[in-house]
């Protein structure tokens, strides 16, 4: 796996079979692309929590109740996973306090599954994160999130005690960065 770094945050990364470049760039949720990504994101995660395909009134108050629009500045940031100009995934950090952040609207497209293209969000997450000055990671995930929940153990996210009330945590996980240089 190669990666490049280019001059806005984010990667160029040759992890697919095909050998075709995943890239990750950061945008602000309020953009098209950006909201367009987070739709995605609940379309899959509602529809899965109900066991049929997501309404659009699900997913628009969905939206509304857990808004992403503090992704951006001081509040965190969102980070798209692009096939050439495909987006096929998207994750965000959310600054909770100094040095702790929380991974939040992680997505990759079922088409995309399986092809390294999680691995790269997480990756990319936690090395942004690290930039800027976040120590540990933490997420909650629901229990049919079965694949989301694989990754996460596989990439050292640990069992934590519980740190959300929210109804749709089921587990609480957490992972200590390292450090990296500027």
């Amino acid at each position: 796996m190669r990666f490049s770094r280019n001059a806005r945050e984010g990667c160029q990364v040759t992890a697919n079979s095909s050998g075709a470049p995943l890239t990750t760039v950061v945008v602000d949720p309020r953009s098209d692309e950006g909201r367009a990504a987070v739709r995605r994101f609940y379309i899959d995660i509602v529809g899965r929590y109900w066991g049929r395909p997501a309404t659009d009134a699900e997913v628009e108050q969905a939206m509304l109740d857990e808004p992403s629009d503090d992704l951006r500045g001081e509040g965190g940031f969102l980070l798209l996973v692009q096939d050439d100009a495909r987006v096929v995934g998207c994750g965000g950090v959310r600054f909770i306090e100094p040095g702790v952040g929380e991974l939040t609207r992680i997505f990759v497209d079922v088409t995309s599954r399986g092809r390294g293209a999680g691995r790269i969000l997480i990756s990319e997450l936690e090395s942004i994160s690290a930039r800027r000055g976040v120590h540990t990671l933490r997420l909650t995930v629901r229990d049919d999130l079965v694949e989301a929940h694989q990754l996460y153990q596989r990439l050292g996210y640990e069992k934590v005690d519980p740190f959300s009330t929210s109804p749709y945590a089921d587990h609480h996980l957490a992972k200590t960065l390292s450090p990296t240089a500027e």
